[in-house]
């Protein structure tokens, strides 16, 4: 009887043990694999932030409504290198003022970058998923502009963490809201990370 009764308290111990040790473990687990998914996120949205400000420079003014013409675009578009000869800024400049312009494929600046382009839709730990994309036109404050968002809800890419439970260890953390860059209702760029 009383070796059951040691080994029930043995078992309990045991039990209580696991318990306090995975309290104190899993916000920790959670927290570093937040931070470190969050962050693959960040700079490939980055990233992506710059490619779509490279087919902005391209394209004169609009943003790329998806990957497939981000990608043609960049990989057959040029960018425009103009050259002033002279100062027109200068009141006291009595030369003629030359612009001399040339062009340049906008591959060998994502090639020199180290860009590849074919991934840059993939969502880092998302398993095959791709960020939502949508690029438009609006008018703002009486003027026609171009917009782009580019994102995904943080459920795609935090795995075993995606469950709202984990809020516990982070009054922040809400899996089904969205990080992103751009904004479809102002011309804005910024990250929602950023703020």
């Amino acid at each position: 009887m009383r070796l059951i009764v040691n080994l029930l308290l043995i078992a309990l111990i045991g039990l209580l043990a696991y318990l306090v040790v995975n309290s104190i473990q899993e916000p920790i687990e959670f927290k570093a694999e937040k931070d470190k998914r969050q962050n693959a996120v960040v700079d490939k949205l980055i990233l992506i932030r710059q490619m779509q400000e490279f087919y902005r420079d391209i394209k004169e003014g609009e943003f790329a409504p998806s990957f497939d013409s981000l990608v043609h675009v960049l990989s057959n578009g040029r960018f425009r290198n103009i050259k002033v000869v002279g100062d027109p800024d200068d009141p006291n400049f009595t030369g003629e003022i030359t612009y001399d312009t040339s062009y340049v494929p906008a591959i060998d600046t994502v090639k020199a970058l180290g860009i590849n382009l074919d991934s840059l839709k993939y969502i880092p730990y998302g398993e095959g998923a791709t960020f939502e994309i949508t690029a438009d036109t609006l008018t703002y404050q009486s003027t026609l502009v171009n917009v782009v968002q580019v994102g995904t809800p943080i459920k795609t890419f935090m795995g075993p963490f995606a469950d709202p439970k984990y809020a516990k260890y982070d009054n922040s953390y809400k899996p089904n809201n969205m990080i992103k860059f751009g904004d479809m209702n102002k011309p804005n760029l910024s990250g929602n990370w950023e703020r």
